[in-house]
């Protein structure tokens, strides 16, 4: 019988291989549809799976804090960040595209040190910067090959740190399917907006298109519902290395589906920043055990 860390890791596999279909679904959608239009649609599902969820529950949404400041910061951080991704996507290689966004857990330790005062020793610090040299040596600006639509993500990660910074100040009246609903319901009025100011036509799905945005659709939502699951069966400390299994599972789909070919540069470049990330995550949770031994039971309290 599986332990709850086993079934926790597991599941946390599952959702990291679930994101990776989404991303591929995305970018199968990106070859005949545009990439505003993608957005939009996949922004509605979403927000519509999260209106219902939270009117299921007994939301009353005029009474959410849908509307308050601290939560439509969130929402539009998540909105560019979810469309530079999406772009960077469409336009780049999915598994350099992947190896970048996986630079996210380090900005949010940079973000919470430089904006929320938080403590980052020396070790850390260099962690982060070897993680973001890693980042230089995927992207590679001045060098032959380099494609500028891939600094779009980097700044997805910059903003989808910063979303993640602020929820951490979000008040705890408000819940969970509140923010992603919010999230979504941004991402499909700033997809709207992009279009007209880019003049780009939407186009009437095919079936084949229809199955690939409800194929993405099904893949993420299942992905969020197992990462919930995993992280309320394990420690963080047991699932975060399992985070960047995404990684692996984008350069499977890379070479098998759309013929990619990393070359040395970028797999090189990924490997710090997966390094760099498992060890700031590690040493974090040393530091938060070591700091609950020195509390005491009676901080438990």
């Amino acid at each position: 019988m599986k332990t709850d860390t086993q079934r926790g890791m597991t599941l946390m596999l599952f959702a990291m291989a679930l994101f990776a279909v989404e991303d591929t679904f995305i970018k199968l959608l990106s070859a005949n549809m545009p990439y505003t239009q993608i957005v939009a649609v996949l922004g509605a599902m979403g927000c519509a799976t999260f209106l219902g969820l939270a009117r299921a529950k007994g939301v009353r949404i005029g009474r959410s804090g849908l509307f308050r400041p601290i939560v439509l910061f969130r929402s539009v951080c998540e909105a560019f960040g979810s469309i530079c991704f999406v772009i960077a996507l469409a336009l780049t290689e999915l598994s350099s595209t992947t190896a970048i966004f996986q630079a996210l857990p380090l900005a949010i330790l940079l973000g919470a040190a430089l904006f929320l005062g938080e403590p980052v020793g020396w070790r850390r610090w260099i962690t982060i910067i070897i993680g973001f040299l890693g980042v230089m040596m995927v992207i590679r600006p001045g060098y032959e090959g380099f494609q500028p639509v891939s600094l779009l993500a980097l700044v997805s990660v910059l903003l989808l740190a910063a979303r993640d910074l602020v929820t951490r100040r979000m008040p705890a009246d408000v819940r969970s399917e509140i923010l992603a609903a919010g999230a979504f319901g941004a991402t499909l009025v700033a997809a709207l907006v992009l279009a007209v100011s880019l003049g780009q036509v939407f186009l009437w799905p095919g079936l084949t298109q229809w199955m690939f945005l409800l194929g993405c659709w099904a893949s993420g939502v299942v992905a969020y519902a197992a990462l919930v699951a995993a992280t309320r069966q394990s420690e963080a400390s047991a699932l975060a290395p399992l985070r960047y299994a995404r990684l692996v599972f984008a350069l499977i789909f890379g070479v098998l589906i759309f013929h990619e070919r990393p070359d040395h540069m970028t797999l090189i470049g990924a490997a710090i920043i997966v390094g760099s990330g498992c060890y700031a995550m590690w040493r974090e949770a040393k530091l938060r055990r070591r700091h609950q031994e020195t509390m005491g039971p009676a901080s438990s309290l």
